[in-house]
């Protein structure tokens, strides 16, 4: 299944990238363009039927693949066999080359609207041959099927205007698949147009509910799709070949990319540069722009009315009219989003779980820089009360491990900030209060500097192996703690949830390996590789144009039980309700994700403080969550979650999509006053007079966890007077 931030029609924009060093590699005779017999050249050159090539008015040039493209894909093609952690084998390779076609076909129609059975069975032409395609720089067979992607799109659109002549009857039973993923692809013409039928008349439903006019639907509608025409006919050769190395490269492994020279030259600026605006990485999906992570300490996460997943349909400056942006390229949307800090931007919000028909709402954030302060460890105290006995807890929230790479590494200074100088100088705040134990926060920390993992483990271990990372070649190097001695020595439980990654696992799985301390929470994302960023530019020889950079796996990280991080991440000592399948979310709902594996542990030597009492742990907290309101409204939410999940269609009979809009909010309101009852405080009759920051500082999770720390310290002093008695 192709990921969602994979799916932009529009201009394939990827998803972070770890730079480290890129280097010269000298090209052997064999990349020299590879020599086709007959038959192959004749299938390459003869182009693909089509009843209407509605794209003949553009320029051809712009649809054809350049010299430099054909260069760039020989680099890329032995950068990946050489260089990848997996070492794929890509000539001759007739199965990876039906993966490449097949993600390639899905890159451009992942939800099969735009193709017909008939061009699938067009395309099977090149099934064998991409592979050696790709090696020998001959890039044809990518650029005629975009071309027919291309016009069949100008060709909905075309059809989905002509709907828009008269209204619709929304007094009609009938529903409409959003979803199409798993469906079969339509068989002709007639079929698809059955299909937009139903997908305009939703579109045109969404906005009816909205309380709009016809005049007002037609309208927003009829300009929406012509601006989805013209983003499309603004594409261009790099575009092209940046779709395809894209799926090239995604066939190989998840976390692989190609970046064009444009992306590159962003990518650069974005890493140098201090982040400006809110603070969310986007994407596209079809005609949606999408929010595929928040940027902690950004004005987005701190708004805490946006999550991943939702849909911005809208944006609009302070006071001016918000703009429809559904069906814009995505660095549209983001020049719309983008400005000074200080100023402010409103976004309308098509939430994750609704459905394409269903109520938006308005979010307006305040632009600003995000500054280091904002990104750095916190520390706070929570007090939990068992059996008469008040015990203080410490906790510190991490929400990336950062270093001053410059101050550290560069000017040397021994006075750099980093996550583990300032937790440890958490730790010893806390010492003079006297705490129970400490609690480390890492939910949704993504990971970031692989050294600050390793010293924020050795605050809590003696001495001793932390991870291993593997390369292509076999070879295994330790990264250890060498310090002696620890910072803090008590009672110690690690939070984590599904966006913990990469570094977060690293710590988290040390510190379940020694014994040290419970982890506590949801399995871990699973993110156990390293990316190295190649400059192509240092392969091109006398070659005058630009040619990008790609992003592969280099290596893979181990615990020092051997087990890797990669895939199945870190399973809780006790785990928490959560609303995502291992299937939904996390490295092992990537296609080609890497497996996971083990190889020979580490020598180390575990302390064991917690292995003993898990099972009794789990136990008194299956009883206070049986009990808890809060994971009641938690597991209610799930299966809201997974109900919605499951139907991926919708009706288009405007009394039933509206009772199911108004009993979705009586649902909501019924909620939010329960909570509001539970506090003793006043009920509210409309969502609008909900403040959501009311629950802001509700946080059951982290309560909980201190709960089963309270029980850890009660069991080992128990243990420990049973020990002293038998003496």
């Amino acid at each position: 299944m192709t990921k969602d931030w994979l799916k932009n029609i529009y201009g394939f924009k990827s998803v972070v990238a770890t730079v480290l060093v890129a280097f010269p590699l000298a090209l052997s005779a064999q990349d020299e363009p590879q020599k086709h017999n007959n038959s192959d050249k004749a299938l390459i050159e003869a182009p693909i039927t089509q009843s209407e090539d509605k794209v003949s008015q553009l320029d051809p040039a712009e649809l054809m693949p350049k010299p430099s493209h054909g260069i760039a894909s020989r680099y890329i093609a032995r950068i990946f066999s050489d260089l990848h952690y997996s070492q794929p084998s890509i000539r001759n390779n007739d199965n990876l080359s039906a993966e490449i076609l097949e993600k390639y076909i899905d890159i451009l129609d992942s939800n099969k609207s735009y193709f017909t059975q008939k061009d699938i069975n067009e395309f099977n032409r090149y099934r064998t041959m991409i592979d050696n395609n790709i090696i020998s720089g001959q890039l044809k067979p990518a650029y005629d099927i975009y071309r027919i992607f291309q016009s069949r799109w100008q060709e909905r659109y075309d059809y989905a205007l002509s709907l828009l002549d008269k209204p619709f009857d929304f007094e009609k039973d009938e529903t409409y698949t959003f979803d199409r993923e798993d469906k079969a692809w339509p068989q002709n013409e007639k079929e698809l147009n059955e299909l937009w039928r139903k997908r305009v008349k939703a579109d045109a439903l969404s906005l009816i509910l909205a309380d709009k006019s016809w005049d007002e639907t037609k309208e927003v509608l009829t300009k929406r799709y012509k601006m989805a025409e013209r983003r499309m006919a603004q594409n261009k050769s790099e575009d092209v070949f940046e779709y395809f190395m894209n799926a090239f490269a995604l066939t190989i492994e998840p976390h692989a990319t190609y970046f064009s020279p444009r992306e590159a030259e962003n990518f650069d600026i974005e890493m140098k540069l201090s982040l400006e605006g809110i603070g969310a990485v986007l994407q596209v999906d079809d005609v949606y722009t999408k929010i595929n992570k928040l940027v902690t300490g950004a004005p987005a996460a701190k708004s805490k009315q946006l999550k991943v997943g939702d849909r911005i349909v809208g944006v609009g400056q302070e006071d001016s009219k918000i703009q429809d942006v559904i069906g814009w390229r995505l660095d549209d949307v983001v020049d719309l989003i983008r400005g000074e800090a200080g100023s402010k931007v409103r976004l309308q919000i098509l939430p994750k779980e609704e459905v394409i028909a269903g109520e938006t709402k308005e979010v307006v954030l305040t632009r600003e820089k995000v500054k280091l302060e904002e990104l750095s460890a916190k520390s706070k105290t929570i007090e939990i009360n068992q059996d008469g006995k008040t015990l203080t807890f410490g906790v510190i929230d991490i929400p990336k491990f950062y270093v001053d790479w410059d101050a550290k590494y560069n000017k040397q200074l021994p006075d750099y900030k980093s996550t583990s100088k300032d937790v440890a100088k958490f730790i010893r705040e806390f010492d003079k209060q006297n705490l129970d134990g400490l609690i480390i926060d890492l939910r949704n920390n993504g990971g970031g500097a692989l050294d600050e993992a390793i010293e924020l483990t050795g605050l809590f271990i003696d001495h001793g192996p932390v991870v291993l990372q593997r390369d292509s070649r076999n070879r295994v190097r330790v990264h250890p703690d060498v310090e002696h001695g620890t910072v803090y020595d008590g009672p110690l439980a690690v939070l984590v949830n599904g966006g913990s990654a990469s570094a977060s696992e690293i710590f988290a799985g040390a510190i379940q390996d020694y014994g040290r301390g419970l982890i506590i929470g949801e399995q871990t994302f699973g993110k156990g590789t390293v990316q190295t960023l190649r400059d192509l530019n240092h392969f091109r020889g006398l070659l005058d144009s630009e040619l990008g950079q790609l992003k592969l796996t280099t290596s893979k990280f181990y615990r020092v039980s051997g087990e890797t991080t990669q895939h199945r991440g870190v399973v809780p000592d006790i785990d928490y309700p959560s609303a995502f399948s291992r299937e939904d979310f996390g490295e092992s709902s990537y296609d080609n994700a890497l497996p996971w594996d083990t190889i020979k542990q580490a020598n180390f030597t575990p302390v064991n403080e917690v292995n003993g009492f898990v099972e009794a742990l789990r136990q008194k907290h299956l009883q206070r969550r049986q009990k808890s309101k809060e994971f009641e409204y938690l597991e209610e939410d799930i299966q809201v979650y997974m109900d919605k999940k499951n139907d991926k269609s919708i009706s288009l009979n405007k009394k039933k999509r509206k009772a199911e809009i108004e009993k979705n909010k009586a649902k909501r309101l019924a909620r939010i006053n329960q909570r509001l009852k539970d506090r003793g405080m006043e009920p509210v009759k409309d969502l609008k007079d909900f403040d959501e920051t009311i629950f802001e500082d509700d946080d059951f999770k982290l309560d909980e966890t201190g709960n089963i720390l309270a029980d850890f310290i009660k069991l080992k002093n128990s243990k420990k007077l049973a020990e002293h008695n038998q003496k």
